[in-house]
């Protein structure tokens, strides 16, 4: 059975020292199979080199090292091509552009020389190889030996592009994540700050909810999914090895951030926190299906990414059966979000000046995902696309933490403000009886009373009671013997015997004890 030890294996950052630099490639081929695959690399239009070393044994020469570039009638024409064979994969190659490295002694550029080792003379070849283009090319390198006899080889290769911190390191479709991931931090950074101040000015006036609490959870979890990033492309600029645990980890806090604050549109959509107390017991577990569906579709896309995505093409996460999938449930989850949305400024009309922008904007994000998906796979080049996929990604998480942030600001300058309940009311409400009606908050505008006066605190709800059964009342007054009247509102109507303001009252004189008559007495009656 043919094997491939260590194709394109690269070390981790621990196991590799520090004079290292470039992307670092090393491995070992054993393998029956004529033509090879080893790794790629986006190289600059003049600053591309590759630096090599390869050992082999004598009696398996003699082998060589192809360059194709990514033009269609070089790699795209051979990759996956069973009905083509070596020397036809071979025969597309441009001698005059020096695509070719014969690892023999006879060929003076590949630096080979004969070497004994344990009694075998092995072949070792140490050399390099610039790169120029008129534009920015994947290259693409491979191991032959036509004719059969298979191929073994000992090898390791440092990719480069000129000598700058920022580039040297990176193949030339990563230039700019690294400052890019460093800018989004601080912006994250900040937004995270100003949520915990608003969060804190919440919380002294009692309104600080649950779904405030999710949108810090996501903005927080972001910005460690960029610090582990940034760590990731620091380490990866250093040494062109990086820790891939440290970019995996990254990833899943990403992940992580965006299913959190989708969860929390879909709740606030349904009016929790803002219209409700709760949500009904059928859609929690509908939310539940939903959220775990949706995470188990994000693993089997990294496991995907991880084992299956062949690094002879250069594939974007979402080019791919769970990256369809994730696409498609997006869209389910907008849907709902409209459903749910509707439903709730059909029932509460005054909360239009939170749900309608609230609506607009996050319209635009549902879609950016889908969209921007579509346009990674068919609209952009491959050898531009991580690093300007990586910006738009970024760029839409940003405007959707932005706006929530600005939306829920707590300021009197803020019409959109959403909360109208106190956290210390929610526990009445959950603590009565479903059969009342009590999962919906009463109807108020509200929007930003709280915060007209900062030095002063709000008093006008502080003692405010929700609407409960006459059954409750009667109880807790221990007037069960007695019989209230109620309107259609199902409150207690209280009246008083009229006063008879026809008497005429007699020029002021001494007072005399027939005159010290007792004041009219109200009466109060409770039908």
């Amino acid at each position: 059975m043919d094997r491939v030890l260590g194709l394109a294996v690269v070390w981790s950052g621990i196991l590799c020292c520090g004079s290292v630099w470039g992307k670092y490639v090393k491995g070992v081929v054993n393998t029956k199979e004529d033509w090879v695959f080893l790794t790629r690399f986006c190289f600059l239009t003049d600053f591309g080199r590759l630096d090599f070393k390869f050992r082999y044994p004598k009696s398996h020469c003699c082998q060589n090292i192809l360059l194709y570039f990514d033009e269609s009638s070089q790699w795209p024409a051979v990759y996956k091509r069973p009905d083509k064979d070596c020397y036809q994969k071979e025969a597309v190659l441009r001698p005059e552009n020096n695509q070719v490295i014969n690892l023999t002694t006879r060929y003076t550029w590949s630096g080979c020389v004969v070497e004994e080792e344990n009694g075998e003379e092995i072949l070792s070849c140490v050399g390099g190889r610039s790169f120029r283009s008129v534009r920015e090319r994947w290259w693409y390198i491979v191991l032959s030996k036509c004719g059969g006899g298979g191929l073994q080889l000992e090898y390791e290769m440092t990719l480069t592009n000129g000598q700058s911190f920022w580039k040297q390191h990176f193949s030339a479709d990563e230039f700019g994540i690294l400052e890019t991931d460093i800018t989004f931090l601080v912006i994250f950074a900040s937004v995270f700050s100003l949520s915990c101040y608003f969060a804190y000015n919440l919380k002294g006036r009692q309104l600080l909810h649950t779904t405030y609490k999710m949108f810090m959870t996501a903005a927080g979890v972001e910005v460690l999914s960029l610090l582990f990033f940034c760590i990731y492309w620091s380490l990866y600029a250093r040494d062109g090895v990086g820790n891939g645990c440290l970019k995996i980890l990254g990833k899943i806090l990403f992940s992580v951030s965006f299913l959190v604050f989708l969860l929390m549109l879909i709740l606030l959509g349904k009016g929790f926190t803002v219209t409700r107390a709760r949500i009904s017991h059928s859609g929690s577990i509908k939310l539940s299906v939903y959220m775990t569906i949706y995470t188990i579709t994000y693993i089997i896309l990294f496991i995907y990414e991880a084992e299956y995505f062949d690094p002879g093409e250069v594939l974007y996460a979402y080019d791919s059966p769970a990256g369809y999938g994730l696409m498609s449930l997006q869209l389910l989850a907008y849907v709902w979000f409209c459903y749910a949305v509707l439903v709730s400024l059909k029932h509460y009309p005054e909360k239009q000046p939170f749900y309608i922008p609230f609506f607009a904007a996050y319209t635009l994000w549902f879609f950016a995902v889908p969209v921007m998906a579509l346009i990674a796979n068919f609209g952009i080049s491959r050898w531009a696309r991580e690093k300007i996929v990586n910006g738009i990604q970024l760029g839409i998480h940003l405007y959707a933490h932005t706006v929530f942030l600005v939306i829920t600001r707590p300021s009197a300058a803020n019409k959109n403000f959403p909360y109208h309940v106190r956290t210390s009311q929610i526990g009445i409400l959950m603590s009565s009886p479903k059969e009342m009606g009590e999962e919906s908050f009463p109807h108020h505008a509200y929007g930003n009373s709280s915060f007209l006066g900062d030095s002063q605190p709000n008093f006008t709800e502080l003692f405010s009671i929700q609407s409960v059964s006459v059954k409750n009342i009667s109880e807790a007054m221990g007037w069960k013997g007695q019989e209230m009247a109620l309107n259609t509102e199902q409150k207690i109507i209280t009246t008083s015997s009229p006063v008879d303001f026809s008497t005429t009252f007699s020029p002021a004189t001494a007072p005399t004890s027939s005159a010290l008559t007792p004041p009219p007495r109200y009466k109060m009656d409770l039908f």
